[in-house]
């Protein structure tokens, strides 16, 4: 199963990259290296390391919680596609949004594991969402429209350390794939959405 591969690696090489800082350090991902020419590798390492458990464990319990079925459901080979396809085009926008920032560094599998989130809803709409702190369920179709919509709003406005960007192309990513890869699954959506 490439889920449980996947998150094996993540678990392992985040657990050496918190032993030894300096292997994040080689790994974490830097727009400005990207933009002059260097550091391709970093668009796939940064996205198996992380800051600190606190984030680990955050992105591991959303990636078991939806990969697993959603492997089941696409297949192996897709699951791998779909995973390295949201690591890198997360990145990938994440170099051009921050490109001429050289101190700007980004590291987690946020991006692949939102695009893995974004398919998983599109599979299965009629699942419903718990997001910390609101004791309520949201249904997935709602938490996917305002994810996207908060996203949106802090990438234009962040000041903080999370990357909304590498957030928001991973959402997409996840979009995109299921329209290209399964465009009947789009197609069913669309007459639930608007049965006339």
């Amino acid at each position: 199963m490439v889920s449980l591969l996947i998150l094996i690696a993540i678990v392992l090489i985040s657990a050496a990259g918190l032993a030894r800082p300096a292997l994040i350090e080689r790994a974490v991902l830097r727009p400005y290296l990207i933009a002059q020419g260097t550091g391709y590798a970093r668009l796939v390492s940064s996205g198996f390391v992380h800051a600190d458990v606190g984030h680990l464990l955050f992105n591991l319990i959303t990636f078991f919680s939806f990969a697993f079925p959603l492997e089941r459901v696409i297949g192996s080979a897709r699951m791998l596609v779909l995973y390295f396809s949201g690591l890198l085009v997360s990145g990938l926008g994440t170099c051009f949004q921050h490109r001429n920032e050289p101190g700007y560094a980004s590291l987690g599998a946020s991006g692949a594991i939102l695009a893995v989130l974004f398919a998983s809803i599109l599979y299965f709409p009629n699942q419903r969402l718990y997001v910390l702190p609101i004791p309520l369920p949201i249904p997935a179709p709602l938490f996917a429209l305002l994810y996207l919509a908060f996203t949106w709003y802090s990438a234009r406005n962040s000041r903080g350390r999370i990357n909304h960007d590498a957030h928001l192309f991973g959402a997409l990513t996840g979009i995109v794939f299921v329209a290209v890869t399964d465009p009947r699954r789009i197609a069913a959506l669309m007459r639930l959405i608007n049965p006339g």
